[in-house]
């Protein structure tokens, strides 16, 4: 049972990424918290819709401007690449502006000691997150990967049967 666990999302929020963890975590009961730099935040009106199912199943949706006040307690952390497909060439810009994002051992400290770590993947150690985090005893990245390969096989027998 997901309601009442934090997850705290850090990093890149004007992703699809963020915008589902934040749907999904207020559909599912949970406290979203997402942390960000300024122009990289969650549009608003995922935020406002968020926090309006949240109101409906008892969670809460929160977003700070430092990585800090995000995952404090969390009992799932989680992050996405800076650097997506097609942003190469923003890669020094978006390097400077998610300094102190890092998810490293002293940030993933301040959450819930059994806290789990999540990433989309690609990852690339060293900018989201730091070799000991992503490589260490609390990530589930592989997974959170084969998960998701069982989900997309179901989508697509789901879409082969009803796409007629």
């Amino acid at each position: 049972d997901l309601a009442g666990l934090k997850l705290a999302y850090i990093g890149d929020a004007a992703n699809n990424m963020a915008n589902s963890y934040l749907i999904g975590g207020a559909l599912a009961g949970m406290h979203v918290s997402v942390a960000a730099p300024a122009g990289y935040l969650p549009a608003a009106h995922i935020v406002r819709r968020a926090e309006d199912i949240a109101s409906e199943t008892g969670g809460s949706i929160s977003v700070f401007g430092t990585p800090e006040e995000a995952i404090l307690g969390a009992d799932a952390v989680a992050t996405d690449t800076w650097i997506s497909m097609g942003q190469e060439d923003e890669k020094a810009k978006r390097l400077s502006d998610f300094a102190g994002y890092t998810i490293d051992a002293e940030l993933m400290a301040k959450a819930d000691p059994g806290a789990i770590f999540l990433h989309c993947l690609p990852a690339y150690r060293g900018y989201e997150v730091s070799a000991e985090v992503i490589d260490g005893s609390q990530s589930v990245i592989w997974d959170e990967a084969e998960n998701r390969l069982h989900a997309q096989k179901a989508l697509l027998v789901w879409l082969a049967n009803h796409a007629r």
